[in-house]
């Protein structure tokens, strides 16, 4: 196999991990506070894949350590809004609305960078609007506040991936280190914030134990790690087309476990934006030109 496409199949495993990880996280904040879940996980993640590649961790030079601070404020941002979102919506929204740094991503870049986004952008962001309006609004025509909430998530993750692109495009950075190193950023952040602001304390049954446990080590450890490594190996398009289908997994998950339902309304929601994310990462016009060559 070569190595892109290892990169791909590894990507989609940490893909699956996170579509479960909403089902989990739900079942977790039903009894620890959201920073005190997020610090547990980060902690449980720094610690085990801490102990595994600690040479990565003592050797990191001072680029690899900017970047790891960087980069663990922006994801630090990503699961305060998580934690805080997902109580207050269903599992489905908050999966679909947290999937969107693929429509946010490029309109960062060409703020920053003034990097031009594809032609499907436009179509895309107006098919993903609509969808997103189908799935979040009630009868009402207003948002669930989680959803709000939410959209927090894809805003701090655009900026994550940026800069992580950014990272390990760096010959100076150590990839391994740097998904190692945002983590105890992470841990650290939240942990302190949730000492300030709640009153942390570890699982108290042995399912949110197993949950917890599974939130830290698959799906915050090796999953970031898996991203920060494979990432240089693949293309931007296949690493945003992966990603699609996190909220894919996390309604399946949902739907057996959960019990949850979306309306005809929410599911035509569901679809237009799974829609419009696949328009961003698919040349459609390089499709049909590649089609009438072949005939």
């Amino acid at each position: 196999m070569s190595k892109q496409g290892r990169a791909d199949l590894l990507l989609v495993m940490v893909t699956a991990f996170w579509g479960a990880s909403y089902y989990l996280s739900d079942l977790c904040l039903g009894e620890l506070p959201p920073l005190n879940l997020t610090a547990f996980r980060f902690s449980t993640a720094f610690l085990l894949l801490g102990a595994i590649f600690w040479k990565n961790v003592v050797r990191m030079n001072r680029r690899t350590l900017r970047y790891s601070i960087l980069v663990g404020l922006a994801l630090a941002g990503t699961y305060v809004f998580y934690g805080y979102g997902l109580p207050l919506t269903s599992i489905s929204n908050a999966s679909f609305v947290c999937a969107l740094p693929v429509v946010f991503t490029p309109v960062f870049d060409f703020i920053i960078h003034r990097k031009r986004p594809g032609r499907n952008f436009g179509i895309a962001l107006v098919i993903c609007t609509v969808g997103l309006a189908l799935l979040t609004l009630q009868d009402s025509l207003r948002p669930a506040v989680g959803d709000l909430i939410c959209m927090g998530v894809p805003v701090c993750y655009s900026i994550d991936l940026l800069l992580t692109e950014k990272a390990v495009n760096d010959p100076a950075v150590d990839p391994l280190g740097l998904g190692v190193g945002q983590l105890g950023v992470v841990a650290v952040i939240t942990l302190a914030f949730s000492l300030l602001l709640e009153k942390p304390h570890l699982p108290t049954t042995s399912t949110v134990w197993a949950a917890a446990l599974f939130l830290g080590i698959l799906c915050s450890g090796v999953a970031f790690v898996v991203q920060s490594t494979q990432q240089k190996y693949t293309t931007a398009s296949h690493v945003g087309l992966i990603f699609t289908l996190e909220p894919v997994f996390a309604s399946i998950v949902a739907f057996f476990f959960a019990n949850e339902r979306l309306n005809a309304r929410g599911y035509i929601g569901a679809a237009l934006m799974l829609l419009s994310l696949v328009m961003m990462e698919t040349d459609i016009r390089a499709l049909f030109k590649h089609k009438k060559a072949e005939q």
